[in-house]
Parts: structure tokens; C-alpha cells; sequence
């Protein structure tokens, strides 16, 4: 595979903070203030009036039970906004009305949103973790990339970009998650740690197939970065999720910047790569951050 085109520095002027007010959302504001303070970007926090069943249709005014709503959570959205202590930096409540999945498109495309931070609890399934369908729906279908705080995040008391983990698969195009990788890493100082996980190899062939993985993922780098870069390379054995759950953790990762694909028709692929996703996320210590390929 052919090196990367030269990196050129992210754009962030605009980051988007859904809110329901909770911790799980409130957890994922000290997150986009630290990218905000690097990228000089704008937060807008936003929030989505459910809609409410009512008894009966009115057409000539709005309900008074819903000018009621409508302002209390207007009321709530402005306290959140003002304790969240973003007094520093250009922040934009958004109110809108409607389900938070369908609302959230709009408001990327109506206010040119770069990056999505999401905050998110997970809740046990039947003998695996996931997460919650809001948020699950958000990252899987976001436009712009989204860095989700999982429930196991470290808090961000002083969060810096130190080291960088970026699974790839070096048989796919790796190229939008590596230029988020490493403009990142450019703009932080950090250290990339390339990892590919290679399941179900016998152990006498490991050696032989860990070389030819190492000559790979060398092959990706941009050939400036090696000048302002420190990168190292990993390669595991065990399946995606735990393989990088484990090098996150041996790591130290601040961060983990991952790939994820578009739905694809079929019961079959329903199953993939979502979990993956959604069992990093709900068990890494440090956010990671999705780009939808």
C-alpha cells in the first residue's frame, strides 16, 4: 500500500455536545473544551424535546402544555450550559424538538459541525455490554467523526494527547483514520501506536506474520511524520476489540482513533463491525474517537 499523502491539520471550528443533562453527557464537556482550547473551536451544546403524545390535535396554536416543556428545557439547557465552565470558550445552546437521532443530522448540516463529543452510560445485555441505543444510533451514523466518552473514561481533570492508539487493518483504506491520527499527534506532540490485530495465527507462524505486519503498517506512515512523530507498532493476537482494549490499557492510550463502516444490507453484517465499536467504547479507559468509512 501506497504512503499517505502529506497530513494536513484538522479543522474543528465547531464541536457538538448532545446533552440529556445527565452525568453520562455531562462527562463529555471537559473533553471538547480541551480539543476547543487547541482548535479554537465553538461548542454547541444541544439538547431534543421528545416529542409528546396528546389527547387531542390542535392546529391553530401550540399546546400550552408544550410551551411549558419547551421552556423548562430551555431553562435547564441554559443552566447546563452556564455550569458546564466553558465560560472561556465560544459556546451555543440549541434547542430542538423531535427524537435526538433524527435531530442531530440537522443540526450537523445547519451548523457545519466537525466533531461530535458524546457522553454515554452502558448498560449490560444478555453476556455483553452495550450501549445506549441513542448513542449507538449517533456514532454509527454521524457524518463527521465522533469521540464518545464511555463509562469506564478516565475523567479529564488533565486531559492531554500524549499517546495516540490507532487500530487499523492494513488489507482496507486506513487513510481517514491515520490523517485524524496523526494531525493529531502533530498538533499535540504525541506518540501514534499503529496496532493490528491478527486473531487465530498459531504461534509458530507468529513471528514470520508479525514482520510482514510491521512492514505494512511502516508503509502507511506519511514520510514527514517520521520527522515530528514518535510512532511505535503493535501486533496482537487476540480478536479487534479485546486486542486493543488490552494494548489501550498496557499503553497508557489518551486516546484511541478507530474506524468504523457504514451499515451494510444483510442480517449478517447487522453484527459487524458494531460491536467491535460499541465493546471498545463501553470498556476503554480513555474516549475514543470513530470515523465512519
Amino acid at each position: 500500500m501506497p504512503t499517505l499523502a502529506p497530513v494536513a491539520r484538522l479543522s474543528l471550528k465547531t464541536i457538538l455536545c448532545p446533552t440529556d443533562f445527565s452525568p453520562a453527557s455531562r462527562a463529555a464537556l471537559p473533553f471538547a473544551e480541551a480539543l476547543a482550547c487547541i482548535y479554537g473551536s465553538t461548542i454547541l451544546v444541544a439538547h431534543a424535546l421528545p416529542p409528546e403524545p396528546h389527547g387531542q390535535v390542535v392546529f391553530d396554536r401550540v399546546p400550552a402544555q408544550d410551551d411549558q416543556a419547551w421552556n423548562a428545557a430551555k431553562h435547564k439547557l441554559d443552566e447546563f450550559t452556564h455550569d458546564a465552565g466553558l465560560h472561556s470558550i465560544p459556546c451555543k445552546a440549541v434547542l430542538r424538538r423531535g427524537d435526538v437521532v433524527d435531530v442531530i443530522p440537522q443540526i450537523i448540516l445547519d451548523n457545519h459541525v466537525d466533531l461530535i463529543a458524546l457522553g454515554t452510560h452502558g448498560r449490560h445485555g444478555v453476556g455483553k455490554m452495550i450501549l445506549g441505543s441513542a448513542a449507538e444510533k449517533i456514532y454509527r451514523s454521524a457524518s463527521c467523526p465522533v469521540l464518545t466518552i464511555g463509562p469506564k473514561t478516565r475523567a479529564a481533570a488533565d486531559w492531554k494527547l500524549r499517546r495516540i492508539l490507532c487500530p487499523v487493518d492494513v488489507a482496507e483504506d486506513p487513510e481517514p483514520v491515520l490523517h485524524y491520527a496523526f494531525s493529531l499527534a502533530e498538533e499535540n506532540q504525541a506518540q501514534v501506536i499503529l496496532l493490528e490485530a491478527i486473531p487465530l495465527v498459531p504461534w509458530q507462524h507468529r513471528p514470520s506474520v508479525a514482520e510482514r505486519s510491521r512492514w505494512a503498517l511502516e508503509g502507511l506512515i506519511p514520510e514527514q511524520a517520521k520527522d515530528w512523530c514518535a510512532i511505535d507498532y503493535a501486533v496482537r493476537w487476540e480478536h479487534p476489540a479485546e486486542a486493543i482494549l488490552l494494548e489501550a490499557r498496557n499503553r497508557e492510550a489518551d486516546l484511541i482513533v478507530m474506524s468504523v463502516h457504514k451499515s451494510r444490507a444483510g442480517a449478517w453484517s447487522s453484527h459487524l463491525p458494531w460491536p467491535v465499536a460499541s465493546e471498545v467504547v463501553s470498556h476503554a479507559e480513555c474516549p475514543v474517537l470513530t470515523i465512519r468509512v
